[in-house]
């Protein structure tokens, strides 16, 4: 079962794009972030049409999740629980069914920039639910991962410039112990399970060629449980696709478990 999660910044501009990626990379699930786009709004036909089931938990014009899937999903819910008050369309969690049910979480943690400040707060209260929710699927004892965008460059490596992001939400220091304290509740963070050192990222910014320079920074992860990990065949990032006409900031991320 190979699943994507992808930050695709925006699902109008860059659906062609994403259609394209997804005739080639023939995966069974993908996991989407930054939709921006009503759930009535979304281009599901499209992705109906190359025999995805789609669900999705939109927003107007910011943020907002998905997941396509070629395989049956049940059991499907949206929204980070622990704060009933949170309106933002970053969470959606299901059960896709394979030769192995595996519980899917798509996420798309806040930015938390300018910090300190308000952002920052909601971004460290967010990442304390979420790790209530990690609580609670590593004591299911079943084989699920949380996967997306998470807005956290966990080790210098993780980046180009580690330097250049001393001051930014994504490599401030309680941003990277509140990610740590969830991977160690028992999670393998799936692609340093497999490759070590620099020179890996999953993002460059749109501005002063970073993608031209390689100036990147890797913070779109996938966190599986010991019985998901034990599935994990192999996991990639796409990265070549960022040099592609009108790209996502992003590139996806590829897992292949043996479910």
């Amino acid at each position: 079962m190979k699943i994507a999660t992808f930050n695709i910044n925006g699902i109008k501009a860059r659906h062609p794009a994403l259609c394209d990626w997804l005739d080639e990379a023939a995966t069974d699930v993908v996991l989407l972030q930054e939709i921006k786009s009503v759930d009535e709004n979304f281009p599901r036909e499209m992705f109906e049409d190359r025999g995805y089931n789609v669900e999705t938990h939109g927003q107007k014009g910011f943020n907002g999740v998905a997941i396509l899937s070629k395989l049956p999903l049940e059991d499907v819910t949206r929204g980070l629980p622990g704060d009933d008050s949170d309106e933002q369309a970053r969470w959606i969690e299901a059960t896709v069914v394979g030769r192995t049910a595996i519980r899917l979480c798509g996420l798309y943690l806040p930015n938390g920039n300018p910090a300190p400040g308000p952002k920052y707060d909601y971004k460290l209260a967010w990442m304390e639910r979420l790790r209530t929710r990690a609580q609670a699927l590593m004591e299911a004892e079943e084989p699920a991962l949380m996967a997306g965008d998470y807005n956290v460059i966990p080790q210098p490596e993780d980046a180009a410039r580690p330097k250049a992001w001393e001051k930014d939400a994504l490599f401030l220091m309680d941003s990277r112990t509140a990610f740590r304290r969830i991977v160690n509740l028992g999670f393998t963070e799936g692609f340093r399970a497999r490759v070590q050192g620099p020179g890996h990222y999953s993002f460059w910014d749109y501005q002063a060629g970073a993608w031209d320079r390689n100036d990147g920074i890797r913070i779109d992860h996938v966190l599986l449980t010991p019985q998901a990990a034990d599935l994990m065949r192999d996991i990639t990032i796409d990265s070549e696709i960022r040099g592609r006409e009108k790209p996502s900031d992003h590139v996806p991320v590829v897992i292949d478990l043996d479910a």
